[in-house]
């Protein structure tokens, strides 16, 4: 029993690597291919969107409540890194790349939300500092490519993606041949194409999942966004000599510790509290941040984001927590995976929003109008009583 918490954690690291492949290496690919400065954001959009799609069918047919969690995390692995590795293929045009991206999170559905299930079923009690560990494993996953692709300067970019894809099969064998299904499990549900409704019909689950979705309008624009605020700073002040991708990596990774430590507290003060501060502290970064990206101090501007990074992702494990907890126990999974999907449409709307935002504003204002996700999150969390996990 005492592999099993380790085993989904490093699993999660490795797999969930994939998500961010393509932008740490979307500078490389956008001169490669002559492709527009913005690619970056229609990159990130297109594995959103896969997984979106990943999730919502997951969620119509309730994949990870019919069927083993572990195998269906282990072959989704598996196709999520052969979908990584198809960018690698000489040829390749920008839908083949779009193409490629929305594949690998597509079957990104079948890792993330189907690695909380299985934390579910092994870890009843104690759920919210189970969860920081896993979401901060895939915080850091997500960061690493930054690091890989820092460290492999002068390689070929393709090193990335073979790197990536590596792990994921390491991460899928992994967890199928040391995590047997949990003991809460509950195995043969029959296919309901309406599951995925159930835990709307409860207030508190409602409340949990509408904080989640505020939450999300800015935790994956501000990570799809960190890269270009940094270069953005290095041309306007060419004396700060950023290191954009070691940053980009440290900034993001960051969060893994916050999801740990938000994890733990919440074991003290209860999940939603310690969420709702996070998600507070995080709307306020988004309100005071032209304060400091027009500043000329290149310290006080990282101190700053560092910060941000922690604060921005620390209430993630905790809004999965509280799904988690009042979701109905038959379709934890299916809820679970529902409200990813939704979540992260959410974040396509918000990347591109912001996107098309950068045409008209200047960039140190850009960011403000990410705390409408923070102010309508905390609304959300507060219309609804939901149970306190501890």
């Amino acid at each position: 029993m005492s592999r099993i918490l380790p085993t989904i954690v490093l699993a999660q690291f490795f797999c969930t690597s994939l998500w961010f492949a393509g932008n740490a290496i979307a500078p490389d690919i956008a001169a490669q291919f002559h492709l527009v400065p913005g690619f970056v954001a229609t990159l990130t959009s297109a594995v959103q969107l896969g997984f979106i799609s990943g999730t919502l069918a997951f969620a119509l047919l309730a994949i990870s409540d019919r069927f083993s969690p572990s195998r269906v995390f282990f072959v989704c692995a598996v196709l999520a890194a052969l979908c990584n590795l198809g960018i690698n293929l000489s040829g390749l045009g920008q839908e083949g790349l779009l193409a490629f991206r929305f594949l690998t999170g597509f079957f990104l559905a079948g890792i993330y939300p189907v690695g909380m299930k299985i934390a579910s079923d092994y870890y009843q009690s104690g759920l919210g500092k189970s969860l920081g560990f896993l979401v901060g494993a895939l915080v850091l996953g997500t960061a690493f490519p930054h690091l890989l692709r820092s460290l492999a300067a002068h390689l070929p970019w393709h090193y990335v993606t073979l790197a990536t894809s590596g792990l994921a099969v390491l991460g899928g064998l992994a967890l199928v041949l040391l995590v047997p299904d949990g003991p809460h499990r509950r195995a043969g549900q029959h296919l309901q194409l309406t599951a995925f409704l159930a835990g709307f019909r409860r207030p508190e689950f409602r409340a949990a999942a509408f904080g989640y979705f505020g939450h999300m309008w800015e935790l994956y624009t501000f990570w799809a966004f960190v890269p270009m605020l940094l270069a953005a700073y290095n041309t306007a002040h060419p004396e700060a000599g950023f290191r954009v991708p070691f940053l980009s990596f440290l900034i993001i990774g960051v969060g893994s510790l916050a999801c740990v430590g938000s994890g733990l507290l919440s074991q003290r003060l209860g999940a939603r509290p310690v969420a709702a501060a996070a998600l507070g502290l995080s709307g306020l970064c988004c309100l005071v941040s032209p304060l400091f990206l027009r500043g000329n101090s290149p310290d006080l501007l990282l101190g700053f984001l560092f910060f941000w990074g922690l604060v921005v992702v620390a209430d993630s494990p905790l809004f999965s927590t509280l799904v988690a907890q009042n979701a109905p126990e038959a379709t934890r999974g299916t809820s679970l995976t529902i409200v990813n999907c939704l979540g992260f449409a959410l974040t396509i709307v918000s990347i591109q929003f912001t996107s098309f935002l950068a045409h008209f504003l200047q960039p140190h204002y850009l960011y403000m109008t990410l705390a409408i996700g923070p102010v309508l999150g905390l609304w959300g969390l507060f219309s609804g009583k939901d149970s306190e996990v501890n």
